[in-house]
């Protein structure tokens, strides 16, 4: 009985330094092979790498030099470069929609003897989009309704010419061309847009400055100009910061024929159909025409777009 007992003792035992072995085993090749695993998954595993954009050595705003070498100019045009740089869906659609529209802006501004780098100004404005600013300015070169008017825009229920991209970019020039004659600065000609004439005005003469740089200014205006740089230096070095857009990708110039018209439209819709195109059409090709009719009592001559079929 004594004997029995005794080797139930020593079989449970083996069973039990046996089955310690065993798991301990399995643990040790367990714990191996997860490390083994996590070595390959760390050799594969890609490693993102974020840089801050290059700085180039001179920038310059129609051919007026940016003073890179002080400081706070070297850093607030590091900040929108950054900004623009990073904001990838923003610059983007940005960089397409500049391919359709600069063509547009660029003859009117050469014509009007303003410099090219004024199209960035549009650009910043609006992004070339439709949109309205919490004050109420509008189109792509975002003029309030007041201003619109002062620059022979036409403004009504009926017709909003700020959304008329040549007669909006003439207007402009024409502001342009009549700051430039107080500041003989294209700088502080484009601040001016931002600001308003009598604020930059009141700013030289209150600081006793001659220069934007040297301007201490309300946050928007004084990140105007460094905005403007920062997308002149991205849409001229694309590559450099990363945009890799093909031709298929970026929009393409609308087609379209102009037609004259100095009788009153009753009805756009109708109007639309009889020139083989749908309203939504005729809207997007002419975003100036605010309601469906156009009652034109004076006879005023209009040119509006319509497909060239």
């Amino acid at each position: 009985m004594k004997k029995t007992s005794l080797n139930k003792i020593l079989l449970l035992s083996t069973i039990l330094i046996f089955s310690i072995v065993v798991f301990g085993l399995l643990a040790f090749l367990g714990n191996n092979g997860a490390k083994a695993e996590g070595i390959e998954q760390k050799e594969h595993k890609q490693v993102l790498t974020i840089v801050s954009p290059e700085i180039p050595d001179k920038i310059d705003f129609a051919e007026e030099q940016t003073p890179l070498n002080i400081f706070y100019v070297k850093e607030s045009f590091d900040r929108e470069l950054l900004v623009n740089s990073y904001w990838h869906s923003s610059t983007i659609l940005l960089l397409k929609r500049a391919n359709r529209w600069f063509p547009v802006i660029e003859p009117i501004l050469q014509d009007n003897n303003i410099p090219d780098d004024f199209k960035y100004l549009a650009l910043i404005e609006s992004g070339f989009a439709k949109v309205v600013s919490p004050k109420g300015a509008a189109g792509f070169w975002q003029f309030l309704e007041k201003t619109a008017r002062e620059y022979q825009l036409e403004v009504n229920s009926y017709v909003d010419e700020r959304y008329n991209v040549e007669k909006a970019t003439k207007a402009a020039c024409n502001y342009f061309q009549e700051s430039y004659e107080n500041y003989q600065n294209w700088t502080l000609v484009a601040a001016s847009y931002n600001a308003g004439k009598r604020r930059i005005s009141e700013s030289l003469e209150n600081q006793k400055a001659d220069s934007y740089y040297d301007l201490y200014l309300n946050e928007e205006t004084s990140r105007y100009i460094y905005r403007i740089l920062a997308m002149k230096t991205i849409y001229q070095n694309q590559e450099t910061y990363g945009f890799q857009l093909s031709e298929e990708d970026l929009y393409p110039a609308l087609s379209t024929k102009t037609i004259e018209v100095s009788k009153p439209i009753n009805d756009l819709v109708v109007f639309a159909q009889q020139h083989r195109m749908n309203y939504r059409l005729l809207k997007e090709l002419n975003p100036w025409l605010r309601s469906g009719t156009l009652p034109n009592s004076s006879g005023k001559q209009y040119f509006i777009k319509i497909t060239p079929n």
